[in-house]
């Protein structure tokens, strides 16, 4: 049976969800490691999983493909049960750690990975894969001497190569260079106007900020945030460096939004549908207060800074 939870996630999100769990539990022992969570992943759409190390993220990987039995919850994947092979087979994964074997090449662990799945991929196709990963003039190459960085491009060649409807990449860029690492943005990019769905666990959250259409945050567990990323980050910031702040001044400041101070330097969170208009207002005020203004700059809450403020937070309220 459906609770409401999951009954809201099928009205709310795309149709044909590639991915799809509710009310996932999952206790090793005395330790619950993953509490209650809900989360769908649409065709063509990029969902970012963060939270900070231990919050339960490879243990939903895990789970949302069947490599762990859920003590509690339902799993679909591409529309059946997360241990169906039928399923499975139309699944690429690149698991956070992961190790070939040394004396095979590049060309020959694609092969082994197809035969695996079972799946028919002609060697054009197979080719093509390499060469998407920057890996074309290695195919012949034992996988031995790759350093680590040419190791996961290799991974992410294991996880396209069956051209597969649902990829999920746990710390797929981890060991990149920066231009690695662009490379793998444009590929997910390119995945995502192909309709397929994307899960994409990393610590990098510029990363994830850059390709992904919504995140999920987990904290202990837990979901302790999730929404597209305008939902996630809210309003824009204002960026000030300001000298001789009296206490009328720190009131306006208040008014306008949620104010951060180290030395000199302030930040304020404005709400997300307070006018642009208002900026020159305020310092204008500023300046009327006695307030001298050395810089002024608009920006936005990075997700980076909206995961601390959330860990932050539930960590603050444990401590009562």
């Amino acid at each position: 049976m459906i609770d409401d939870t999951a009954t809201r996630l099928l009205t709310e999100l795309p149709p044909a969800s590639a991915a799809w769990g509710s009310g996932l539990r999952k206790r090793y022992r005395r330790r619950v490691a993953v509490d209650g969570v809900s989360l769908a992943v649409g065709r063509g759409e990029v969902v970012g999983l963060l939270g900070p190390n231990g919050a339960g993220k490879t243990t939903v990987i895990k789970m949302l493909l069947g490599l762990v039995r859920p003590d509690a919850g339902e799993v679909l994947l591409l529309g059946r049960p997360a241990r169906d092979p039928q399923a499975r087979a139309r699944v690429g994964y690149l698991p956070e750690l992961f190790r070939y074997q040394p004396w095979l090449t590049a060309a020959e662990v694609l092969d082994l990975h197809v035969r695996l799945a079972g799946v028919i991929v002609p060697d054009r196709d197979r080719r093509e894969c390499l060469a998407t990963v920057g890996l074309a003039d290695r195919a012949g190459d034992r996988v031995g001497g790759f350093s680590k960085g040419m190791q996961q491009r290799l991974g992410l060649a294991v996880a396209l190569v069956a051209r597969p409807e649902l990829i999920v990449l746990d710390e797929p860029t981890s060991a990149l260079d920066p231009i690695g690492r662009a490379d793998v943005r444009d590929l997910l990019l390119s995945l995502k106007a192909r309709q397929v769905a994307v899960l994409l666990n990393s610590h990098l959250i510029g990363e994830v900020e850059r390709v992904c259409d919504r995140a999920v945050i987990l904290d202990k567990g837990r979901v302790a945030a999730s929404g597209t990323l305008t939902e996630l980050l809210g309003g824009r910031e204002l960026r000030l460096r300001l000298d001789g702040v009296t206490p009328e001044a720190e009131v306006r400041l208040a008014a306008a939004g949620r104010v951060r101070r180290t030395g000199e330097a302030y930040t304020v969170e404005l709400p997300a549908q307070q006018d642009p208009a208002t900026v020159p207002d305020l310092v204008a005020d500023l300046v009327v207060l006695g307030v001298r203004v050395h810089a002024v700059e608009p920006g936005r809450v990075t997700l980076e800074e909206r995961l601390l403020d959330i860990v932050r937070a539930d960590q603050a309220e444990e401590s009562r």
